[in-house]
């Protein structure tokens, strides 16, 4: 029996995770924006902890909320997600796929670090695009102030997140194995947001999608042994090695020094 940490675990594969840790006799800790799909995952070994992970300041405060209430965290699991198809800016004037989808996460890894570093075996398994080569960061705009599209922000986001990956192993110091996992296209996530021609596409699309059940099975695993590396990528079924160019150590340090400062 263990800890998990669930961020963007209300609905899709967070969800399908949460409910299978908590079978398998864990403590689940779900977060997520939307009270009325958590309350109602909510009950037994699970609960739910409401939670703009857009906000800096929100995400702040869940981390010292997790680290006041679990003196241990035995994994975290990072799937909070949104497509956007206008670019939106948060209160921290953050451009809200990029905060969303990769400050929230760089915030929740180094942030639980004491309470993973507890743990017998830590891991933190983030489910992003790894083994994706389109797009980049934007280093001139990383809020993509001009030129903003759902794809590009996307695309950013996900790099982000592989070098996120690269940035812990490197400068955490933290014994927790990082995962970057991605699962391929699966019938999971909100689309609500969506336009309704791209969501007709998606549905149709949806017939040749990876089962939910199939997508998460490997993050089981991942959970039950973690890796022995300080670093694992894992494209679908494939590992990937670290000297894939998406995991490139000088765009790791360099994503790090730009994090840092935009968090100051």
């Amino acid at each position: 029996m263990g800890v998990v940490v669930i961020s963007g675990g209300t609905n899709g594969m967070g969800r399908a995770l949460a409910l299978g840790r908590a079978e398998r006799g864990d403590h689940v800790l779900v977060l997520g924006r939307n009270r009325e799909r958590g309350e109602a995952l909510a009950g037994g070994s699970i609960a739910f902890l409401p939670v703009d992970l857009s906000s800096v300041a929100e995400t702040r405060q869940v981390v010292e909320h997790i680290l006041a209430e679990y003196q241990v965290v035995d994994a975290l699991t990072l799937f909070a997600n949104a497509v956007a198809p206008r670019r939106t800016v948060t209160v921290d004037g953050l451009e809200r796929t990029f905060a969303l989808y990769y400050l929230s996460r760089y915030l929740l890894s180094f942030g639980l670090r004491p309470a993973l570093d507890r743990a017998t075996g830590p891991v933190i398994v983030n489910i992003a695009g790894v083994g994706v080569t389109r797009g980049g960061v934007r280093w001139a705009d990383p809020q993509l102030a001009s030129g903003y599209s759902v794809v590009a922000a996307q695309l950013q986001a996900g790099r982000a997140n592989d070098l996120l990956g690269v940035g812990f192993a490197q400068r955490s110091g933290s014994r927790a194995r990082y995962v970057l996992y991605h699962p391929g296209f699966t019938r999971s996530g909100d689309r609500s947001s969506l336009p309704l021609v791209v969501r007709g596409l998606l549905a149709a699309a949806s017939v040749v999608a990876r089962p939910v059940a199939d997508a998460v099975a490997p993050i089981h695993q991942f959970l039950d042994a973690p890796p022995a590396a300080p670093l694992t990528a894992v494209d679908r079924n494939k590992r990937l090695p670290p000297s894939f160019v998406t995991l490139d150590p000088h765009d790791a340090a360099r994503l790090m020094d730009l994090t840092e400062k935009l968090l100051a």
